[in-house]
């Protein structure tokens, strides 16, 4: 098989983010995250749920004694660290943080036990049963973790401790699974290990983990009910009991594994595991051209995005089982939309990409990013989202259970604490998200600011992409290749975008439009131009009208940013406020910690009551507001709770 045609993906080594916006968040993550995420691992951070993850490791190594800390899948953070390092070695070279790593590596490697199990719960608490609790307890979903912080360790510096540490994890999960009569014909509760898996296959070319992912997309939903033929040899014991005994059992559809993948029509369950399980099948389906799954992947695509999905490109609305609701089921005040599941939504559209380039599929992916991923992370780099909701009212969330999940304001760290190193490695890993190159063309989603050199054949070409996306419509496009090289760039029109216009040295550029996708094909030259113009007003998005949360309301955006109402502009009671339909928006420069960001401001009305707390709660034929003009100012919404604690809502009472 072609390897690089296996990859299509840029290497990171040969990419460098410029771009003035996100390339500070890189730098943030180097300097601030990384840092700060070691010594939450390591139990040194104030005020902080306590991690114990990198002990775990040490009394698993029988390095020092103790017992297991944490949840089950503790040591995921410690993989995804991993996995952030490495893709931040390809951006800078860091020999101190290097040498950390290369001992977290070592510790690892102690901690794997002779037949190439590695799990820290299981070997320090329960050595006895492993695997024998798929369904809850997420063995192969730490298990997939470290094998991308395997491959990502490979790929960014060469070494192949780790690699060969996963490679021996993986080949003794491909013994103890399959179709044999000795083996399980199990498959994950939480689905990882097969987007894991495409990957490690991806760098060593062996077919057994091709096969393997293949086996447990294939087993999943199958009958009889592996959870439930694991439940009864087990005893009918159960790890977690939050909403009664075995219910993750007893609910497949909670983690996809109700009926057959082929046979499923609808997003449903933790919104997490559905999209790490659909990035594992788009992959699969595109190495094996196997068409069903393709499908599958599509109609699944289209019920999330179109009947599931925030206008922040968040997933996953009920906080009970962290889960999709119904079509159309989208509260924006008890949603959950976990930073995780952005991150997956992402990762399954980058699949998408390679399979399809579509810029439908980009199109949700760059919505993910600039809205719920950056959101999730505070913009000093130490505090974090887990839950992104859309509305928040501070003063009821202490009383009113329904929010217990929901946080005014970003959280040092977290018992479970899967969002925070998740974030740390997508930003890090920016570049493969930006480009998909292809055999017959080189594919640009985002236009963040980027130098990069991309093989074509047997040359290569060189791109430079500047401006100040997303906050100006302008973009260039810089060819950087010494020698002349015949390909095609593909530039993606976005879909908020409705009259952008590319010029090519400075005539109207003649491209093929197909999917999406401006197509440029011509013999490339060093000092070759495209200049870009994605005109990007202030728009006005309203809801489908099944969507009852947002009737009668509008939201804002401009370009890929969506915006919102915050108190600390506008002040309290942010549901009197109303943004008519004729009222123009005016951009300003954001100052303080908006500096460098552009702010919105619209002429607007406050519905008003004077002394409202001395009046009858209701009133009879007459209201007891009158409408006073306001001057409104939106945020973009990512930036929201880091000013202290306020309200916040993303829609508006509007026309």
């Amino acid at each position: 098989m072609n390897q690089p045609d296996v990859l299509q993906e840029v290497d990171l080594h040969k990419l460098k983010v410029t771009d003035a916006f996100l390339g500070q968040y890189q730098r943030l993550v180097r300097d601030v995250v990384i840092p700060y995420q070691w010594d939450a691992l390591n139990d040194r951070i104030t005020e902080a749920d306590p991690s114990h993850a990198i002990e775990n490791f040490e009394i698993a190594a029988g390095r020092k004694d103790g017992e297991f800390y944490g949840m089950v899948f503790q040591d995921s953070d410690v993989a995804k660290w991993l996995e952030a390092v490495a893709w931040s070695l390809c951006q800078k070279p860091n020999a101190e943080l290097e040498k950390t790593a290369d001992e977290v590596i070592e510790l690892i490697e102690a901690a794997q036990c002779e037949d190439g199990y590695l799990n820290t719960y299981f070997t320090v608490k329960e050595p006895t049963l492993r695997w024998t609790n798929l369904a809850e307890c997420h063995e192969l979903y730490c298990a997939g973790h470290m094998i991308e912080a395997g491959v990502a360790f490979f790929q960014a510096t060469g070494k192949r401790r780790l690699l060969e540490v996963v490679c021996r994890l993986a080949d003794h999960i491909d013994c103890v699974f399959g179709p044999g009569v000795n083996q399980l014909h199990g498959y994950p509760g939480h689905p990882e290990i097969e987007l894991a898996l495409m990957r490690l296959y991806e760098v060593t070319d062996n077919p057994r983990y091709l096969n393997l992912v293949n086996y447990f997309v294939e087993e999943r939903g199958a009958q009889p009910h592996f959870y439930d033929i694991e439940y009864e040899k087990r005893g009918r014991t159960s790890h977690w009991n939050i909403h009664g005994p075995a219910w993750m059992v007893k609910d497949k559809a909670y983690s996809q594994a109700h009926e057959p993948l082929a046979l499923q029509q609808t997003a449903i369950g933790h919104a997490v595991r559905f999209v790490y399980l659909m990035a594992g099948v788009a992959h699969l389906a595109r190495l094996h051209k196997d068409e069903e799954k393709r499908q599958t992947c599509l109609r699944l695509w289209d019920n999330m995005v179109q009947r599931q999905m925030y206008i922040t490109g968040g997933i996953g609305s009920q906080s009970s089982g962290e889960a999709f609701s119904s079509d159309y089921d989208l509260p924006n005040d008890t949603v959950y939309a976990e930073s995780c599941a952005s991150i997956g939504l992402m990762m399954y559209a980058r699949r998408m990409l390679q399979m399809e380039a579509d810029s439908r599929f980009a199109d949700v992916m760059e919505r993910a990013l600039y809205n719920t991923v950056l959101g999730g992370m505070a913009l000093d780099g130490k505090h974090f989202f887990y839950v992104n909701p859309l509305e928040v009212h501070p003063k009821t969330l202490a009383f009113n259970h329904i929010y217990d999940h929901v946080k005014p304001v970003r959280q040092r760290w977290f018992g479970c604490a899967c969002c925070p190193p998740n974030i740390a490695r997508v930003l890090t890993s920016l570049g493969h998200y930006i480009y998909t190159p292809q055999p017959e063309a080189l594919y640009v989603h985002l236009y963040v600011g980027n130098e990069m050199d991309v093989p074509v054949g047997n040359k290569s070409l060189g791109l430079k992409i500047s401006g100040d996306y997303p906050w100006h419509e302008q973009v260039e496009i810089a060819v950087t290749s010494p020698q002349p090289v015949q390909h095609t760039i593909a530039l993606r029109m976005p879909d908020w975008c409705s009259q952008p216009s590319v010029m090519l040295n400075g005539e109207t550029c003649q491209g093929e439009m197909r999917k999406g996708y401006l197509h440029i094909t011509r013999t490339w030259q060093e000092g070759d131009r495209i200049a870009m113009t994605l005109p990007m007003p202030v728009r006005r998005v309203y809801g489908n009208p099944l969507l009852r949360h947002v009737a009668g309301k509008v939201a804002v955006q401009r370009g890929p940013l969506v915006y919102c109402l915050e108190e600390a502009d506008n002040g309290a009671e942010l549901h009197n406020l109303w943004l008519p339909k004729d009222s123009t928006f005016n951009l300003i420069e954001g100052k303080g910690i908006f500096a460098h960001k552009v702010l919105i401001q619209a002429d607007g009305l406050c519905m008003a009551s004077k002394q409202a707390e001395q009046q009858a709660l209701y009133h009879y034929d007459k209201s007891p507001v009158t409408a006073e003009p306001k001057k409104l100012t939106f945020i973009p919404w990512f930036s929201w709770a880091n000013r202290g604690e306020g309200e916040m809502r993303i829609w508006v009472n509007g026309e």
